[in-house]
């Protein structure tokens, strides 16, 4: 069962700060490192990198940032024949991290608002292909390759990540959610629901994953609440943790491990992308290892 992502491809230049910068402020740091990145990207990447057999579909520039942006799909060994070429600018972000590893991010999406659901043929949509999404691309192109996707009989899967609005048919017509808290309480209060998985869950009928960064994920599903803590690990820099989560939990479903299972190996993925600069994914044994530690 292939890993399909439908999403956004970005060049990342992250700065190393002392401190975050606040209003009016600037902040000197000693250099700064050109990295890709994009959720799409990171999510496909993390999904190759666990072992799955991963394609993305979305588009880049004629620019020097393509190269940069497109670096880890293509060591990963991601398909790219999906991937559209168009004359924006390659997207790119801006990404500060200060000494404990928060972050704050700017993004020029350029490009991947020519992201288009069409670049997806109806043939890689099948009951075999787990689809996974963000909100990076034009959330109107999501909305079509969903209700496509879901007449096909894929496992569809989207991160509401920037939070962004999509229709209530279309989140419905998901088989699983992913969030994060703040995302979690964005959605909640457009549906007029509890902000976390079981009011999520109840109010849209279908399963819910909220990820709460150091106090692990909560899971809502048919069979009832599921809980999955973090793993500690000294952070670097969290830039990708939830790209890292979103995409080994794709890969993990893809191989038809049982949902706590791919959660647990979701969340160890996620630890370790913490442990890195940039949005650096981690590879299948790195997680293992550390699912034998944890």
């Amino acid at each position: 069962m292939p890993v399909l992502v439908f999403g956004s491809v970005i060049a990342d230049l992250v700065f190393a700060l002392p401190q975050l910068p606040a209003s009016g402020l600037t902040v000197l740091g000693p250099g700064y490192a050109a990295l890709p990145g994009g959720k799409g990207a990171n999510q496909a990447v993390a999904a190759a990198l666990d072992g799955a057999a991963t394609g993305f579909a979305g588009a880049v520039g004629e620019d020097a940032m393509a190269e940069v942006a497109l670096a880890g799909l293509r060591a990963a060994g991601v398909d790219l024949g999906r991937l559209a070429r168009v004359a924006a600018p390659t997207g790119c972000a801006a990404v500060c991290v200060d000494p404990a590893g928060r972050n704050q991010i700017a993004v020029g999406c350029g490009a991947n608002l020519a992201a288009r659901a069409a670049q997806v043929e109806d043939g890689a949509l099948s009951p075999a292909t787990v689809l996974l999404l963000q909100m990076e691309v034009p959330p109107e192109e999501n909305a079509a390759l969903i209700r496509r996707a879901r007449a096909a009989g894929a496992r569809l899967v989207l991160n509401l990540a920037p939070a962004a609005a999509l229709p209530r048919e279309a989140l419905g017509a998901l088989d699983l959610l992913v969030a994060n808290e703040h995302e979690a309480a964005w959605l909640a209060a457009r549906l007029g629901c509890g902000a976390d998985a079981a009011g999520l869950r109840a109010a849209l009928g279908i399963d819910v994953a909220v990820t709460l960064g150091e106090a692990g994920a909560v899971a809502a599903t048919a069979a009832g609440r599921l809980a999955v803590p973090a793993f500690p690990v000294a952070a670097v820099d969290t830039t990708g943790a939830g790209d890292a989560w979103c995409g080994v939990l794709a890969a993990a479903l893809d191989r038809g491990l049982p949902f706590e299972a791919a959660l647990r190996r979701a969340s160890a993925a996620a630890a370790l992308a913490c442990t890195r600069p940039g949005a650096a994914m981690p590879r299948a044994a790195e997680t293992e290892a550390l699912l034998r530690r944890g």
